[in-house]
């Protein structure tokens, strides 16, 4: 086995846009071009180590309290979906791990589990699912995930190298309804459109995944790789957001973006993911922040089966602990409410959830927002050529030339009797005129 070194340096996204509320109508994006958020580039040597060395560098495991929560459970019998390019099926990590996977972008195998893309693309899938869920490999070896013993799901889904001719959107939407049909019960998703806004089609999609009780998991972004503030799906209302912590659990600069929408931080830094071949990598990014997350929030749904989304992610959210040096910024456009706490999210005694769920939320900017744009009424841009009125019923248009009943109240009776008196004035003005000139002729 060998022990690679990578880093989330290389800038590949969509130029991003001004951070706006959830509540706010983002502007339209140009484009949906998706980015995978940690995508990586060797910087150092690969050099062979030994797999306890693995383990070992999952720092995370017991400064986040997750092998606390082990003690109270592991994740079984929960399902997270990876939407990625792609679980592979070679690392002993996911034996028995993968129940199933589906291709949406036209190019993989149609079980998912194909990586898709060139290098860092390919391999990428296969480190979130392995942060997420991995079993390790064997005895004390290999990557853990969050949750060990949930289920995973692989959704490959095509990015820039892929080859996929299937609009990206059209992916995102059909992945999440796929996963959702095949018993998701958490959905992690470490991308971005680098955009605020998303197309109408995720309306429905993720709506359709609320209304099931799906928790969806995005990452915030990394400003290395030109995401200086979240973009969707991490603008999506109801979208559990991640943003990303140094291993002293301060702000990272590189890997990590900032935005008002996110709402717990993990760590982003030096992480370790298993790739397609089996080999050892450590990277940085939020890509691998929002599966350790993903993988809490099993914890959370195995020990709490009853809970709905909206408490699920309340439960995450409210027992995350405050960064140093966050003070009273809660919730904060870098750590959200804190950083996340496995053990406290799965033992502690949390106030029963009594807010809006991410479905009320979603549907909630739904109805204010694409209402509003479709019936809002356009500008002429033409100043110059008036907007013509719709045409009115011909039997129903007045003759201009027959006086209406106004007109003869008003106007042609009293002129008539205005007239009728003046002509019989000047009638008798003439008479009288005529009869003094008769007498003065006579005389």
């Amino acid at each position: 086995m060998t022990w690679g070194r990578k880093s989330s340096s290389r800038g590949t996204g969509a130029a991003g846009g001004t951070q706006t509320s959830r509540g706010r109508a983002p502007r339209a994006a140009s484009a949906t071009i998706a980015t995978l958020i940690g995508l990586a580039t060797v910087f150092g040597g690969v050099t062979p180590a030994h797999a306890d060395a693995v383990r070992d560098a999952e720092y995370w495991l017991s400064d986040y309290g997750i092998r606390d929560a082990w003690n109270t459970t592991r994740g079984a019998g929960v399902t997270i979906a990876v939407i990625d390019t792609g679980i592979s099926s070679g690392p002993a990590e996911f034996n028995g791990a993968v129940a199933a996977g589906y291709d949406a972008s036209g190019v993989g195998s149609p079980d998912g589990r194909t990586p898709l893309g060139q290098k860092d693309e390919k391999e990428h899938g296969s480190w979130v699912g392995s942060l997420a869920a991995g079993r390790g490999a064997g005895g004390d070896n290999g990557v853990l995930g969050a949750a060990p013993d949930a289920t995973l799901l692989s959704v490959s889904v095509g990015f820039r190298t892929s080859g996929s001719t299937v609009p990206f959107e059209d992916q995102i939407a059909s992945g999440i309804r796929w996963a959702v049909d095949n018993g998701a019960d958490v959905i992690n998703m470490s991308l971005t459109t680098n955009t605020l806004d998303w197309p109408e089609s995720w309306d429905d999609a993720f709506k359709y995944a609320f209304e099931h009780n799906v928790v969806v998991v995005a990452a915030a972004g990394n400003r290395g790789s030109g995401t200086e503030e979240v973009g969707a799906p991490a603008t999506i209302p109801g979208v559990l957001v991640v943003g990303g912590v140094k291993r002293d659990k301060t702000a990272s600069f590189d890997a990590s973006s900032q935005g008002i929408t996110i709402s717990v931080a993990a760590p982003s830094e030096e992480l370790v993911g298993v790739s397609p071949d089996g080999s050892y990598v450590g990277w940085s990014g939020t890509s691998g922040a929002s599966p350790i997350v993903a993988g809490i929030v099993a914890l959370v749904k195995a020990k709490y089966p009853d809970l709905d989304a909206g408490a699920v992610i309340d439960r995450v959210v409210k027992t995350a602990t405050p960064a140093p040096g966050q003070g009273a910024a809660i919730p904060s456009p870098i750590y959200g409410y804190g950083l996340v706490d496995a053990r406290a999210a799965v033992t502690a005694d949390v106030p029963a959830f009594s807010g809006t769920g991410p479905a009320e939320q979603l549907q909630e900017w739904i109805t204010v927002h694409r209402r509003a744009s479709a019936t809002s009424v356009p500008v002429p841009t033409d100043t110059s050529t008036p907007t013509p009125l719709p045409p009115a019923d011909a039997a129903a248009r007045p003759n201009p030339f027959l006086p209406t009943s106004e007109t003869l109240l008003y106007v042609s009776i009293p002129l008539a009797v205005l007239l009728g008196t003046g002509t019989l004035v000047m009638l008798g003005a003439i008479g009288v005129t005529r009869h003094f000139r008769r007498v003065a002729h006579r005389e």
